[in-house]
Protein backbone atom coordinates (compact mmCIF):
# COMPACT_ATOMS: atom_id res chain seq x y z
CA UNK A 1 0.00 0.00 0.00
CA UNK A 2 1.27 3.27 -0.73
CA UNK A 3 2.05 5.43 2.22
CA UNK A 4 -0.62 8.33 2.10
CA UNK A 5 0.35 12.09 0.92
CA UNK A 6 0.42 14.63 3.64
CA UNK A 7 0.66 18.16 2.67
CA UNK A 8 1.90 20.52 6.07
CA UNK A 9 1.66 24.18 5.12
CA UNK A 10 3.62 26.52 7.94
CA UNK A 11 6.96 28.32 8.85
CA UNK A 12 9.30 28.23 12.00
CA UNK A 13 9.71 26.49 14.68
CA UNK A 14 5.67 25.33 15.52
CA UNK A 15 5.95 23.36 12.02
CA UNK A 16 9.52 22.10 12.84
CA UNK A 17 7.96 20.24 15.93
CA UNK A 18 5.10 18.74 14.22
CA UNK A 19 7.47 17.58 11.32
CA UNK A 20 9.77 16.07 13.76
CA UNK A 21 6.91 13.84 14.85
CA UNK A 22 5.54 13.10 11.64
CA UNK A 23 8.48 11.88 10.22
CA UNK A 24 8.73 9.15 12.55
CA UNK A 25 5.57 7.62 10.15
CA UNK A 26 5.26 6.13 7.18
CA UNK A 27 4.45 8.87 5.20
CA UNK A 28 4.47 10.89 2.23
CA UNK A 29 5.36 13.96 3.77
CA UNK A 30 5.63 17.73 1.66
CA UNK A 31 6.43 20.64 3.64
CA UNK A 32 5.29 24.15 2.30
CA UNK A 33 6.69 26.95 3.84
CA UNK A 34 5.89 31.15 4.34
CA UNK A 35 8.90 32.58 2.92
CA UNK A 36 7.88 36.40 4.05
CA UNK A 37 10.25 36.45 7.74
CA UNK A 38 12.21 39.74 6.76
CA UNK A 39 13.97 39.98 10.43
CA UNK A 40 17.20 38.96 11.47
CA UNK A 41 19.71 36.78 9.81
CA UNK A 42 16.71 35.96 7.14
CA UNK A 43 16.26 39.94 6.77
CA UNK A 44 19.68 40.67 5.86
CA UNK A 45 19.94 38.16 3.61
CA UNK A 46 16.82 38.89 1.68
CA UNK A 47 17.97 42.62 1.25
CA UNK A 48 21.63 41.75 -0.05
CA UNK A 49 20.79 39.04 -2.50
CA UNK A 50 17.37 40.19 -3.33
CA UNK A 51 15.55 36.50 -1.93
CA UNK A 52 13.31 35.18 -0.32
CA UNK A 53 13.30 34.41 3.59
CA UNK A 54 15.04 31.12 4.34
CA UNK A 55 15.37 30.85 8.15
CA UNK A 56 11.91 28.97 8.48
CA UNK A 57 13.11 27.00 4.89
CA UNK A 58 16.54 25.87 7.31
CA UNK A 59 14.53 25.17 10.74
CA UNK A 60 12.23 22.80 7.91
CA UNK A 61 14.90 20.81 6.43
CA UNK A 62 17.14 20.14 9.83
CA UNK A 63 13.68 18.59 11.20
CA UNK A 64 12.91 16.54 8.16
CA UNK A 65 16.48 15.53 7.99
CA UNK A 66 17.79 11.42 9.10
CA UNK A 67 20.84 13.35 10.30
CA UNK A 68 19.18 15.83 12.40
CA UNK A 69 21.56 14.77 15.17
CA UNK A 70 24.59 15.78 13.36
CA UNK A 71 23.49 18.87 11.97
CA UNK A 72 21.12 20.55 13.63
CA UNK A 73 23.58 22.36 15.74
CA UNK A 74 25.49 23.35 12.57
CA UNK A 75 23.14 24.53 10.54
CA UNK A 76 21.32 26.28 13.53
CA UNK A 77 24.99 28.17 14.60
CA UNK A 78 24.68 31.88 14.92
CA UNK A 79 28.16 33.74 14.47
CA UNK A 80 28.43 36.06 17.63
CA UNK A 81 31.16 37.39 16.26
CA UNK A 82 30.97 41.87 15.81
CA UNK A 83 32.16 41.22 12.19
CA UNK A 84 29.96 40.63 9.03
CA UNK A 85 28.80 37.58 9.94
CA UNK A 86 27.40 39.02 12.99
CA UNK A 87 24.16 36.95 13.60
CA UNK A 88 24.00 35.04 11.34
CA UNK A 89 22.65 31.60 10.79
CA UNK A 90 24.85 28.80 9.14
CA UNK A 91 22.62 27.15 7.45
CA UNK A 92 20.79 30.30 6.11
CA UNK A 93 24.32 30.80 4.55
CA UNK A 94 24.77 27.78 2.71
CA UNK A 95 20.73 27.99 1.79
CA UNK A 96 21.52 30.71 0.10
CA UNK A 97 24.89 29.77 -1.47
CA UNK A 98 23.21 26.56 -3.01
CA UNK A 99 20.57 29.32 -4.58
CA UNK A 100 22.79 31.20 -6.09
CA UNK A 101 24.65 28.52 -7.66
CA UNK A 102 21.72 26.67 -8.85
CA UNK A 103 19.19 29.23 -10.05
CA UNK A 104 16.74 28.80 -7.42
CA UNK A 105 15.53 28.49 -3.72
CA UNK A 106 13.60 25.31 -4.45
CA UNK A 107 16.66 23.98 -6.70
CA UNK A 108 18.98 24.84 -3.66
CA UNK A 109 17.09 23.00 -1.34
CA UNK A 110 17.04 20.04 -2.88
CA UNK A 111 21.08 19.99 -3.31
CA UNK A 112 21.01 20.33 0.88
CA UNK A 113 18.10 18.15 1.11
CA UNK A 114 20.59 15.14 -0.59
CA UNK A 115 22.95 15.99 2.39
CA UNK A 116 20.72 16.11 5.20
CA UNK A 117 18.85 12.57 3.47
CA UNK A 118 15.19 14.33 4.10
CA UNK A 119 12.45 12.28 5.40
CA UNK A 120 10.22 14.28 3.10
CA UNK A 121 9.96 17.60 0.30
CA UNK A 122 10.39 20.68 1.22
CA UNK A 123 8.82 23.39 -1.72
CA UNK A 124 8.99 27.16 -0.25
CA UNK A 125 5.49 29.04 -0.56
CA UNK A 126 6.76 31.25 -3.62
CA UNK A 127 10.12 31.95 -5.16
CA UNK A 128 8.88 35.74 -5.26
CA UNK A 129 10.19 38.04 -2.84
CA UNK A 130 7.35 39.03 -0.96
CA UNK A 131 6.60 41.65 1.84
CA UNK A 132 3.28 40.76 4.18
CA UNK A 133 1.21 43.65 5.06
CA UNK A 134 -0.92 43.66 8.19
CA UNK A 135 -4.11 46.07 8.38
CA UNK A 136 -4.47 46.41 12.61
CA UNK A 137 -8.27 47.25 13.57
CA UNK A 138 -7.62 50.82 14.51
CA UNK A 139 -7.03 51.18 10.45
CA UNK A 140 -2.75 50.98 10.93
CA UNK A 141 -1.09 49.87 7.68
CA UNK A 142 2.11 48.48 8.92
CA UNK A 143 4.72 46.66 6.39
CA UNK A 144 7.17 44.09 7.17
CA UNK A 145 6.70 40.65 9.22
CA UNK A 146 8.28 41.46 12.25
CA UNK A 147 6.87 44.38 12.38
CA UNK A 148 3.21 43.33 12.59
CA UNK A 149 4.11 41.65 15.67
CA UNK A 150 6.09 44.27 17.23
CA UNK A 151 3.52 46.83 16.42
CA UNK A 152 1.38 45.06 19.56
CA UNK A 153 -1.76 45.70 18.08
CA UNK A 154 -4.78 44.35 17.28
CA UNK A 155 -4.61 42.49 13.96
CA UNK A 156 -7.77 43.12 11.20
CA UNK A 157 -6.39 40.78 8.34
CA UNK A 158 -2.89 40.47 6.42
CA UNK A 159 -2.00 40.65 2.96
CA UNK A 160 0.87 40.52 0.46
CA UNK A 161 2.23 43.35 -1.50
CA UNK A 162 1.69 41.87 -4.65
CA UNK A 163 0.48 38.34 -5.72
CA UNK A 164 2.68 35.72 -5.20
CA UNK A 165 3.30 33.68 -7.98
CA UNK A 166 2.91 29.49 -6.87
CA UNK A 167 4.12 26.60 -9.21
CA UNK A 168 2.15 24.11 -10.75
CA UNK A 169 4.13 21.31 -8.97
CA UNK A 170 3.03 23.11 -5.54
CA UNK A 171 -0.67 23.12 -6.93
CA UNK A 172 -0.53 19.61 -8.19
CA UNK A 173 0.72 18.53 -4.89
CA UNK A 174 -2.07 20.41 -2.76
CA UNK A 175 -4.84 18.97 -4.76
CA UNK A 176 -3.50 15.27 -4.44
CA UNK A 177 -2.67 15.25 -0.94
CA UNK A 178 -4.29 12.74 1.04
CA UNK A 179 -4.30 14.86 4.23
CA UNK A 180 -3.60 19.02 4.14
CA UNK A 181 -2.12 19.54 7.75
CA UNK A 182 -2.26 23.89 8.92
CA UNK A 183 0.93 23.81 11.57
CA UNK A 184 0.63 25.67 14.71
CA UNK A 185 2.81 28.37 14.55
CA UNK A 186 2.15 32.51 14.32
CA UNK A 187 -0.80 32.03 13.52
CA UNK A 188 -1.09 35.90 11.38
CA UNK A 189 2.96 35.92 10.35
CA UNK A 190 3.81 31.84 9.63
CA UNK A 191 0.41 29.79 8.98
CA UNK A 192 -2.11 32.58 7.32
CA UNK A 193 0.88 33.43 4.64
CA UNK A 194 0.25 30.38 3.20
CA UNK A 195 -2.90 30.95 2.25
CA UNK A 196 -2.82 34.22 0.86
CA UNK A 197 -2.56 33.35 -2.77
CA UNK A 198 -5.57 32.59 -4.86
CA UNK A 199 -3.82 29.25 -6.51
CA UNK A 200 -3.62 28.00 -2.93
CA UNK A 201 -6.96 28.28 -2.12
CA UNK A 202 -8.18 27.00 -5.47
CA UNK A 203 -6.18 23.50 -5.19
CA UNK A 204 -7.48 23.25 -1.79
CA UNK A 205 -10.90 23.24 -2.52
CA UNK A 206 -9.92 20.95 -5.91
CA UNK A 207 -8.12 18.46 -2.98
CA UNK A 208 -10.63 16.10 -1.75
CA UNK A 209 -8.16 15.98 1.43
CA UNK A 210 -8.81 16.35 4.95
CA UNK A 211 -8.04 19.55 6.32
CA UNK A 212 -6.56 19.41 9.77
CA UNK A 213 -5.30 22.21 12.11
CA UNK A 214 -2.75 21.95 15.11
CA UNK A 215 -3.71 24.43 17.06
CA UNK A 216 -0.27 26.58 19.03
CA UNK A 217 -0.27 25.15 22.81
CA UNK A 218 -0.18 29.59 24.05
CA UNK A 219 -1.39 32.83 22.72
CA UNK A 220 1.56 35.14 21.18
CA UNK A 221 1.71 38.25 21.79
CA UNK A 222 1.24 40.94 19.81
CA UNK A 223 -0.51 38.65 17.31
CA UNK A 224 -3.48 36.15 19.24
CA UNK A 225 -3.74 37.72 22.40
CA UNK A 226 -6.83 36.14 24.35
CA UNK A 227 -7.69 33.93 21.76
CA UNK A 228 -9.43 30.27 22.11
CA UNK A 229 -9.29 27.42 20.09
CA UNK A 230 -12.82 28.47 18.46
CA UNK A 231 -10.76 31.51 17.42
CA UNK A 232 -7.84 30.56 15.33
CA UNK A 233 -10.03 28.27 14.16
CA UNK A 234 -12.08 31.53 12.62
CA UNK A 235 -9.45 33.43 11.39
CA UNK A 236 -8.08 30.46 9.20
CA UNK A 237 -11.75 29.92 8.08
CA UNK A 238 -11.87 33.48 7.23
CA UNK A 239 -8.94 33.05 4.64
CA UNK A 240 -9.87 29.04 3.37
CA UNK A 241 -12.17 29.58 0.65
CA UNK A 242 -14.98 26.83 0.13
CA UNK A 243 -12.82 23.64 2.05
CA UNK A 244 -13.16 24.60 5.73
CA UNK A 245 -11.22 23.19 8.47
CA UNK A 246 -12.62 19.70 9.54
CA UNK A 247 -10.37 18.78 12.07
CA UNK A 248 -8.44 20.81 14.88
CA UNK A 249 -6.23 18.89 17.13
CA UNK A 250 -5.50 20.60 20.70
CA UNK A 251 -3.86 20.11 23.58
CA UNK A 252 -5.86 19.15 27.21
CA UNK A 253 -2.79 18.69 28.77
CA UNK A 254 -3.26 20.82 32.25
CA UNK A 255 -0.93 23.97 32.90
CA UNK A 256 -0.80 24.76 36.70
CA UNK A 257 -1.70 28.13 37.50
CA UNK A 258 2.11 28.80 38.50
CA UNK A 259 3.51 28.09 35.05
CA UNK A 260 0.83 29.39 33.26
CA UNK A 261 1.15 32.96 35.75
CA UNK A 262 4.93 32.35 34.62
CA UNK A 263 4.40 32.41 31.23
CA UNK A 264 1.96 35.58 31.17
CA UNK A 265 4.43 37.01 33.28
CA UNK A 266 7.72 36.76 32.06
CA UNK A 267 6.38 35.86 27.99
CA UNK A 268 3.21 37.67 28.10
CA UNK A 269 1.77 34.39 26.59
CA UNK A 270 -1.55 32.67 28.09
CA UNK A 271 -2.31 28.43 27.67
CA UNK A 272 -4.91 28.56 24.63
CA UNK A 273 -7.97 27.27 25.97
CA UNK A 274 -10.47 24.52 24.60
CA UNK A 275 -13.64 25.87 24.29
CA UNK A 276 -15.93 23.42 24.26
CA UNK A 277 -19.29 25.19 23.21
CA UNK A 278 -18.15 27.80 20.66
CA UNK A 279 -15.86 25.12 18.60
CA UNK A 280 -18.90 23.22 18.03
CA UNK A 281 -20.59 25.92 15.99
CA UNK A 282 -17.23 25.62 13.85
CA UNK A 283 -18.39 22.38 12.74
CA UNK A 284 -14.97 21.29 13.01
CA UNK A 285 -14.21 18.10 14.83
CA UNK A 286 -12.39 18.01 18.25
CA UNK A 287 -9.70 15.74 18.89
CA UNK A 288 -7.81 16.65 22.57
CA UNK A 289 -5.15 14.38 24.21
CA UNK A 290 -2.23 15.49 26.44
CA UNK A 291 -0.09 16.93 23.63
CA UNK A 292 2.22 19.89 25.99
CA UNK A 293 5.36 18.16 27.20
CA UNK A 294 7.79 20.62 29.63
CA UNK A 295 11.58 20.97 27.54
CA UNK A 296 14.03 22.59 30.04
CA UNK A 297 15.10 24.13 26.35
CA UNK A 298 11.84 25.60 25.15
CA UNK A 299 9.62 25.29 28.11
CA UNK A 300 6.21 23.77 27.46
CA UNK A 301 5.86 22.50 23.64
CA UNK A 302 4.53 19.80 21.69
CA UNK A 303 4.84 15.86 21.62
CA UNK A 304 5.67 15.48 18.64
CA UNK A 305 5.52 11.73 17.96
CA UNK A 306 2.30 11.68 20.06
CA UNK A 307 1.25 14.83 17.19
CA UNK A 308 2.56 13.08 14.46
CA UNK A 309 0.70 9.92 15.68
CA UNK A 310 -2.60 11.75 15.69
CA UNK A 311 -2.00 12.55 12.34
CA UNK A 312 -0.91 9.90 10.86
CA UNK A 313 -4.09 8.23 12.21
CA UNK A 314 -6.35 10.82 10.51
CA UNK A 315 -4.80 9.78 7.38
CA UNK A 316 -5.81 6.48 7.44
CA UNK A 317 -8.99 7.21 8.15
CA UNK A 318 -8.95 7.12 12.02
CA UNK A 319 -11.87 9.16 13.71
CA UNK A 320 -11.71 9.11 16.91
CA UNK A 321 -14.21 11.87 18.55
CA UNK A 322 -16.16 12.32 15.23
CA UNK A 323 -19.20 13.82 15.54
CA UNK A 324 -19.95 13.98 11.67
Amino acid sequence: MANKKVVVLGGGTGMSFLLKGLKEYPLDITAVVSVCDDGGSTGILRDEFNMLAVGDIRKVLVSLSRREDDFDGLLNYRFKSEGGLKEHTVGNIILTAAANIKGSVQAGIEVLGKVLNLSGKVMPLTEDVVTLIGEMQDGKIIEGEHLITEANKKIKRVYYNKEPRIKKELIKTLENADIIVISMGSLYTSIIPTLLSKKVIDAIDNSKAKIVYSCNLFTQPGETDGYRVSDHINALNSYLGQRKIDYVIASNTVISKAVAKKYQTEEQKDPVKIDYRNIEKTNVILIEDKLASLSTKYGYKHDSVRLGFLIFSLAFNYNKGDKK
